[in-house]
């Protein structure tokens, strides 16, 4: 096969947007496209972007216009092609506000990335929307993709949304939730074992409402439980959890199955019942905490991570104190927290009275302080204790190898950096290292060997 041309891929957000680029970088492989990862070699750049708030728009918008730096009738690169999210949602605007961009490709069509590149290379016409479609597809999943993460894989279950929040525009960007075949998934995962991923995290918009669209009922336990079973899988994460869909099947089967780490990802979004029924989520306060307090009574080393928003429209000074007062209740290791942002073509884009943008960062920062307390006695429960350590990378110092344990996710969560002097560490290692340090964000350990020295 002749090489075509040599094409870079920048992803932007979230894990589902990394598996898309890692199937289209295997479409474009399949096809003879180069990839390089050196942007001044590139003829031509793909940015797979986010635009779910406006802090992801702008950061979409200027990568495009870093990009765009390189172009030039007598530079490499010819063209950029933005894909993804933004694109799905403001194929229009993108025309309009920055001709740099020489095509867009919508959420649905990432299985046609050779055919956009190659009518751009062979100047062959197309009309700029050919590639926007209806959301809400699958064909372009590849079974054995090129993963670009090295200690862990991320594994796609389903694509989409139907569950409504009025804050949220994914349905309109990503399309109704579809659940992939079980079948698919579990070739895969047999796949991913096979080039040596022995850490899975299940990802989608919502993965515990994995099945209900195929089969009639959530089938994330059984799927759970098959994907246990396949050789060279050591251990499985689960991101992306709704409350209402941790059942006692599912927490039965975390409890049990000892490949299925105790993590959950559960964004709860808020702690006040009036916030919770304006933003449309199916649960309570209450929901909340009976949830909660079976998972920690089935599983008390679980760890729990979550996400909230403050200022959403209507949201006031009592609202937040209960939602403050319920994180304190709560206690989850680690939170994420968002300010409100007005997104087009949602239920709350037109909800009111908004909150003041100032009032909207001060209740930020009260959340943040509060979860740095609960996350330092945490952590400070954690020193002296020894624990399982996945080496992800050496530290850009060289002294410190960076891991993790079974309580942090790749990128949304603390780090461990780990000292061993006495052998070189391997990414994809699993070491014992005892905790020494924390902060409340980031732990220091020792090999085991080596802190009993």
């Amino acid at each position: 096969m002749n090489i075509k041309h040599k094409v870079s891929m920048i992803t932007l957000g979230c894990s589902k947007n990394l598996v898309d680029a890692e199937c289209m970088t295997s479409i474009l492989k399949h096809d003879g496209y180069e990839m390089v990862d050196d942007l001044s070699q590139a003829e031509a750049v793909i940015i797979n972007t986010c635009g779910f708030i406006e802090s992801a728009k702008k950061e979409a918008i200027d990568t495009i216009l870093d990009v765009a730096r390189l172009k030039g009738p007598r530079k490499k690169l010819k063209y950029i092609i933005a894909t993804g999210c933004l694109a799905q949602r403001y194929p229009d605007e993108i025309r309009k506000s920055l001709p740099e961009v020489d095509a867009v490709m919508g959420t649905s069509h990432y299985q046609d990335v050779s055919e956009v590149l190659d009518k751009l290379f062979q100047k062959d016409d197309f009309g700029w929307n050919d590639y926007i479609g209806k959301p809400g597809s699958l064909q372009h999943m590849i079974l054995d993709r090129d993963v670009s993460t090295k200690s862990y894989a991320w594994l796609k279950i389903a694509e989409g949304c139907s569950n409504g929040c009025a804050f949220c525009a994914i349905p309109r960007i990503r399309g109704k939730y579809i659940s992939r075949p079980m079948e698919d998934i579990l070739e895969e995962a047999k796949i991913l074992a096979s080039h040596g991923y022995s850490e899975i995290i299940l990802a989608a918009q919502d993965t515990t409402g994995y099945g209900k669209d195929l089969y009639g009922e959530r089938r994330l336990p059984q799927l759970l439980n098959k994907l246990s079973k396949i050789k060279g899988i050591g251990s499985i994460r689960i991101m992306y959890a709704y409350i209402d869909g941790i059942d006692d099947a599912l927490i039965s089967e975390m409890a049990s199955n000892p490949k299925v780490y105790h993590y959950l990802d559960i964004p709860v979004q808020h702690g006040d019942d009036e916030v919770l029924k304006k933003m449309r989520r199916r649960d309570t306060v209450a929901s909340i905490t009976k949830t909660l307090n079976k998972l920690r009574s089935a599983m008390p080393d679980i760890v729990i991570r979550s996400t909230v928003m403050v200022g959403f429209p209507g949201e006031k000074k009592e609202n937040f104190e209960n939602l403050l007062k319920n994180l304190k209740i709560w206690r989850f290791q680690c939170l994420g927290c968002f300010i409100y942002s007005p997104e087009e073509n949602t239920l709350g884009y037109n909800m009111h009275p908004r909150v003041r943008k100032d009032v909207s960062r001060r209740r930020y920062e009260r959340v943040m302080e509060l979860q740095q307390q609960i996350s330092l006695s945490y952590n400070e429960a954690r020193v002296g204790k020894i624990v399982k350590v996945t080496i992800d990378s050496p530290s850009q110092d060289g002294i410190f190898y960076l891991g993790r344990s079974y309580g942090e996710a790749p990128e949304v969560d603390p780090l461990i950096y780990v000292a061993s002097t006495n052998r070189p560490l391997e990414i994809g290692d699993t070491v014992s290292v005892k905790i020494m340090e924390c902060t409340p964000y980031d732990l220091t350990g020792v090999t085991e060997d080596e802190s009993a020295q």
